[in-house]
């Protein structure tokens, strides 16, 4: 829980409020409605290590010249005891502190203390949060798109759970509705074409074509035979969407966990549908004034629901006429609820019956018109789905190989699969290149995710801690073991190296929390990247092997706690940090 970082723009803050106190104290500067001094980490850390703008933000306030303040706060600030050993003034008013070895030895610290436990923190302790994703169809296999979102939203959920947050994981599994009652009817017509000939059975036009259709009905003929050629259409139907699911289900689950991923709940739609709740969610909506009929059906009000949010932010009467919104449907003619009326109920649910705080989905980017029309039917309900449901909107996946496209498979000659993919490539490289920025269309090269050296990011990340594994085995071997960090001196790590190491260790609480804040696991891909080529860097720059004993057992603690970092984000995103390569 200790974040260095933190801990100094909290104190170079403090000092500069310090100092103007003081300097009100004296007259060199008037009172004045100032409240903070903003700290950040300069781009350019040649002339300091952290910055405060207070005098640039304070001068309108107090009517100073920005570097006139800068001075005054400069001649009235003490450092004694902080982390600094200096202050200094730069361009038109910045106030730059320097780091002395108390900081550097304090992350240090904060590693060997906390372990395992290094880089979390308690910012959303108390928060009960849901995490949804991948919930594909059951009716075939996971495709590309499963495989991104099923590392996003599984990383995002450790993330979240660094951040001190309860999270659960869950897919919504869609075994009602259109989709199970075409996939009924694919798998029927298969089945009958295995009985009386294909010539002699027509199959749906919007049926699915896959292989994996025909595998289910000769399955099912295998072990059953024609049992099913004269009993009622909607009972064959229903047997073999049964049967269909009772193979799928199974196989995703191994798919997912194969990919590191296992769920702490699988909710069925069915199961909405059954007790009733997605009729009285609809009875809800329609009690309090959002539904009408026509045609038969029962529509939801979602144009005058987004309207009414829409203005609420600010938006003009003639901007949103523009938009064209629609009302949905939430019954049809025929009684059966839609897919909208069932998602409804789902995340009520989620919010009234099992009270999560907040809830994060992660969709594909071709689902954004679904967000606004889900939180606005939320918010007609009086759940505040515009503040309390998230979505997490994923980009398009290109496969190349070699820096060409992929688009089959050559076992099934359809898209690839995420089972496919994994037989191709390790489960830690998937997981590192499906962890990319959500919003962004990414592109996934199977020749480079398989490379064994520094341009392939996952490659150079986990060398970098099997190297240091080595290094600690040869050094075992001749006696010499990573010393506690009371009998290590850590003033003689002063270099260029060493140092930028040490801030990089630092840097990995900070990460952690914007992660959870952007809701972008991939800053922790990026950080490890980083991380990486700092300890490449040191390790070259520093011997260690055969150094003088003090520089030796320095530089030795300095190599395990980056051996730490580097296995606490590989774990934060389900990869492996292998001991030798």
């Amino acid at each position: 829980m200790i974040n260095m970082i933190q801990n100094a723009k909290d104190q170079a803050a403090a000092l500069a409020m310090a100092a103007y106190q003081a300097a009100v104290a004296d007259g060199t500067l008037p009172q004045a409605d100032v409240k903070t001094a903003p700290v950040e980490i300069p781009k350019d850390t040649a002339n300091g290590d952290f910055t405060t703008t207070f005098a640039l933000a304070a001068s309108k306030a107090l009517r100073q010249p920005p570097r006139n303040i800068a001075q005054a706060l400069l001649d009235h600030m003490d450092l004694t005891g902080s982390y600094f050993t200096s202050a200094e003034i730069a361009g038109p008013g910045f106030l730059n502190f320097r780091l002395d070895d108390s900081w550097y030895q304090g992350v240090l610290s904060a590693v060997e203390s906390e372990g395992d436990d290094y880089g979390t923190n308690d910012g959303l302790a108390g928060k009960k949060y849901m995490v949804e994703f991948v919930s594909a169809n059951p009716t075939g296999p996971m495709h590309m798109g499963n495989a991104r979102g099923g590392v996003l939203g599984d990383t995002l959920a450790a993330v979240l759970t660094a951040c001190g947050a309860d999270v659960t994981r869950e897919f919504y599994v869609n075994d009602a509705g259109h989709q199970i009652d075409k996939f009924a009817h694919s798998i029927e017509a298969r089945y009958l074409q295995i009985i009386q000939g294909e010539e002699n059975v027509p199959f749906p036009e919007d049926g699915y074509q896959g292989g994996d259709i025909r595998d289910l009905a000769q399955a099912y003929y295998d072990a059953h035979g024609d049992k099913l050629l004269n009993v009622p259409e909607a009972e064959r139907q229903e047997t073999l969407a049964q049967f269909g699911l009772s193979v799928n289900l199974p196989k995703m689950k191994t798919d997912l966990q194969r990919y590191k991923i296992n769920y702490d709940n699988w909710f069925y739609e069915s199961a909405l549908h059954e007790s009733g709740y997605v009729a009285e969610t609809v009875d809800m909506l329609t009690e309090k004034g959002w539904t009408y009929e026509k045609d038969g059906a029962l529509w939801l009000r979602t144009a005058d629901i987004m309207r009414e949010n829409l203005l609420k932010a600010g938006k003009k009467e003639k901007d949103i006429e523009k938009l064209e919104l629609k009302d949905d449907v939430l019954r049809r003619a025929n009684g059966f609820y839609t897919y909208f009326a069932a998602d409804i109920a789902y995340h009520r649910n989620k919010f009234a019956v099992r009270g999560f705080d907040k809830v994060i989905n992660i969709w594909g980017a071709d689902h954004h018109g679904h967000v606004a029309r889900l939180k606005g039917a939320l918010d007609a309900l009086g759940l505040n789905g515009s503040e309390k449901l998230d979505i997490v909107l994923m980009q398009l996946v290109k496969l190349l190989r070699d820096g060409e496209v992929v688009r089959m498979s050559k076992r099934t000659g359809k898209a690839i699969s995420l089972s496919d993919l994994l037989d191709e490539v390790s489960v830690d490289a998937a997981r590192w290149y499906f962890n990319a920025k959500p919003d962004t269309q990414m592109e996934f090269d199977l020749g480079l995710a398989v490379r064994e050296d520094s341009e392939n990011p996952i490659y150079y990340v986990e060398y970098a801690h099997a190297r240091i594994c080595s290094l600690l085995r040869a050094l075992a071997e001749e006696g010499v073991t990573v010393p506690a960090q009371a009998d290590v001196d850590m003033t003689l790590l002063t270099g260029e190296t060493e140092q930028a190491l040490i801030k990089q260790i630092a840097q990995f609480c900070e990460e952690v929390k914007l992660s959870a804040r952007d809701y972008d696991p991939s800053h922790i891909n990026r950080y490890l990247q980083e991380l990486a080529g700092c300890f490449h860097r040191f390790y070259n720059a520093c011997r260690i092997k055969g150094e003088e004993p003090k520089v030796q057992a320095a530089r030795l603690k300095l190599a395990d706690d980056t051996r730490v970092v580097l296995r606490n984000g590989l774990k934060l995103i389900g990869v492996d940090a292998p001991e030798k390569m």
